[in-house]
């Protein structure tokens, strides 16, 4: 199952856990990823941030990347939480969660959603500073990361 859900408004990361875990008692591990808003970025204070999306395409996006996961490891779960709109610093962003019979995979399928979302998900930063505000640019080490999950998978698939 993927469970995929966008909010306009602060949710918890807590509530949502446990409403994953459900009643399912075959599931090992539950492993969880809480991206939270800093109030800086580089060297610049950051006083809020909207975060921007195509509707319909972002949860397409976000389905596809949880379903690739699924085909990679043995999972029971894959819940992905995503603020969109205006953020404070110090709410959640982004919840990933994943349930498995082991650890591992659980540990693996987590950072490899993650590092996907980062990478493939329709989403727009713009910061608001004490000075003004921009749109944040992707970073390169946000794609190295989503870079080595193919090259690993590549290797897997040979």
């Amino acid at each position: 199952m993927s469970n995929i859900k966008l909010f306009e408004k602060a949710f918890d990361p807590a509530h949502e856990i446990s409403r994953l875990t459900g009643d399912n008692k075959a599931m090992g591990a539950i492993v969880s990823f809480i991206g939270t808003m800093r109030d800086f970025n580089e060297d610049d204070e950051v006083l809020t941030m909207r975060l921007e999306h195509y509707p319909g395409m972002t949860e397409k996006s976000l389905k596809k990347i949880a379903d690739e996961a699924k085909q990679r490891w043995h999972l029971g779960d894959v819940s992905v939480f995503h603020r969109v709109g205006l953020i404070n610093p110090g709410e959640p962003i982004v919840l990933v969660a994943v349930s498995s019979v082991h650890r591992g995979e659980a540990f693996q399928a987590c950072e490899f959603v993650i590092d996907f979302l980062k990478t493939q998900a329709p989403f727009w930063k713009k910061e608001v500073l004490t000075d003004g505000e921009h749109w944040v640019n992707e970073r390169h080490s946000d794609h190295l990361a989503a870079q080595r999950w193919t090259k690993n998978y590549e290797k897997k698939s040979e």
